[in-house]
């Protein structure tokens, strides 16, 4: 008798699941951006450092988070003239400022997506913003036993808000930038070893 109301209770109780963390690989991961040029055409470029960490509960969403830093010094559009233009006190100015960040404050799904709302940080402006997530992936185990996901996520933002003000006027009429921006933050996230009992006194 006792056994079986053991087992009844046991069975109300959900299983207990733990976010799982991750630490974001730089050799694998990077950050886009596209914005409107000359009203005619896009200019992409993307920051090719990108760190940080993910811990990810799908059972518990309120328990997952994601910290990524992107150096700002590793802009790149593949013109040289540009990207020093980007780099200069007009834009990013990463002489004062090296790094972005973004540092999540909520995950959760809407209308069947995932979504992730957090604080955007560039040329010492935060901001919030809300990315949609594509992923993450299933676990896969690479070739030396590490297992890893994949996410990416986007949002759309005025990239005045942060204070990157600079434009020029077209004789046409029209800006030489776009004033909205899309930004991708695609990465690669290795699990982090889980610590032993020992380890853990």
């Amino acid at each position: 008798m006792k056994t079986q109301l053991i087992t009844s209770l046991l069975l109300l109780v959900p299983a207990t699941t733990w976010a799982v963390d991750y630490q974001i690989d730089p050799a694998h991961s990077a950050a886009q951006f596209a914005v409107r040029h000359m009203m005619i055409s896009n200019v992409k470029g993307e920051f090719t450092k990108v760190s940080g960490k993910v811990s990810f509960d799908p059972q518990n969403l309120a328990a997952s988070s994601v910290e990524a830093v992107i150096d700002a010094t590793s802009l790149s559009t593949r013109e040289p003239q540009r990207d020093t233009h980007l780099k200069s006190p007009d834009f990013f100015d990463v002489a004062k400022f090296p790094t972005l960040t973004f540092k999540s404050k909520q995950i959760y799904r809407a209308n069947g997506q995932l979504m992730m709302k957090g604080d955007l940080t560039m040329r010492g402006v935060t901001k919030e913003v809300v990315m949609t997530v594509d992923g993450p992936t299933a676990e896969i185990k690479d070739p030396y036993g590490n297992l890893r996901i994949g996410a990416s996520a986007t949002a759309h933002v005025n990239r005045k808000d942060w204070g990157l003000n600079w434009n020029g006027a077209l004789e046409a009429g029209g800006v030489v930038v776009g004033d909205e921006v899309t930004i991708t933050i695609d990465m690669e996230a290795m699990r982090k070893p889980e610590k032993s009992a020992s380890a853990a006194k």
